[in-house]
């Protein structure tokens, strides 16, 4: 039996799958099994992997409350708006996994000034940091994404030997919501290029650095609509956490929603947060 998936491509069917998308979200590896075989009892050839995710959520929602809550992360993701917002994301992201992160710099190269979305420093070295963003969500980010990251790089490193900046870089990171194109992992691994996209590096994709520190964004709230959410963004708060940690009252102030819909969202969040099981035979 095969899935098509978005870009019209057919796979076979994995049940393996579905069992490693249940525990990332919040199951138990038995209760991961009992969805898998639930999904697989309802798939048929050529299922949409779109579809398959929609049963995952239903049936998942039987033991682990918190899926009623929220949408899917990647497409959540899509859904922040690139500029300021996502370029926000990724800094506050990569500060909680140990980063020194300083925002928007423009540094001279050798040939011309380039706006460098962020400068990030760990374990003695420096990293420019490149953040691409796609509001579709199975869009790759192709070769020149990364051709043009290793220009920036060459020519603000030689303006630094040049003493045009003051700034000694050790490399560059792409950051991507989507997956790169394998033209493009291959062009970055030849040339020493960094990159954190939706599932790549294996130990330290965006989707683990999310998930392990629970950095999820406002967009992944299922009930949170559009003026909602702008007004939350427009006030500074961008993560689901951040709805838990300000009282109701204090954010009502800022953002002019009502209490009562603060704490319905304060819920949410909490039980997205907590994701914990409920104990089902």
């Amino acid at each position: 039996m095969y899935v098509t998936k978005a870009d019209r491509t057919r796979q076979p069917f994995n049940k393996a799958k579905i069992v490693g998308t249940c525990v990332r979200m919040g199951a138990s590896r038995r209760v991961a099994a009992k969805v898998a075989e639930a999904v697989e009892a309802r798939v048929y050839d050529g299922i949409e992997t779109n579809k398959i995710l929609r049963i995952i959520h239903q049936q998942l929602g039987k033991y682990v409350p918190s899926v009623r809550f929220h949408i899917d992360l990647r497409r959540a993701l899509s859904l922040i708006r690139p500029t300021p917002d996502f370029e926000r994301f990724i800094r506050i992201l990569l500060r909680e996994h140990d980063y020194e992160v300083s925002p928007n710099q423009i540094i001279r190269g050798k040939c011309v000034e380039h706006e460098i979305d962020a400068i990030a420093r760990k374990d003695g070295k420096t990293f420019l940091v490149e953040v691409k963003h796609h509001s579709n969500h199975h869009t790759p980010a192709g070769l020149d994404v990364v051709r043009i990251a290793r220009a920036v790089l060459e020519d603000a490193v030689e303006g630094f030997e040049a003493g045009l900046n003051s700034l000694k870089i050790d490399g560059i990171i792409i950051v991507c919501n989507t997956k790169l194109s394998k033209h493009a992992r291959e062009y970055a691994e030849c040339r020493g290029i960094l990159y954190i996209s939706w599932k790549l590096p294996l130990d330290n994709s965006l989707r683990m650095m999310i998930e392990n520190k629970k950095l999820y964004p406002l967009t992944f709230l299922k009930n949170l609509n559009m003026g909602t959410r702008r007004k939350l963004e427009l006030a500074g708060t961008l993560l689901v956490k951040e709805l838990v940690e300000e009282q109701p009252s204090e954010l009502s102030k800022r953002t002019g929603i009502s209490i009562d819909t603060l704490r319905q969202m304060r819920h949410d969040a909490r039980e997205i947060l907590s994701r914990e099981e409920s104990i089902l035979s």
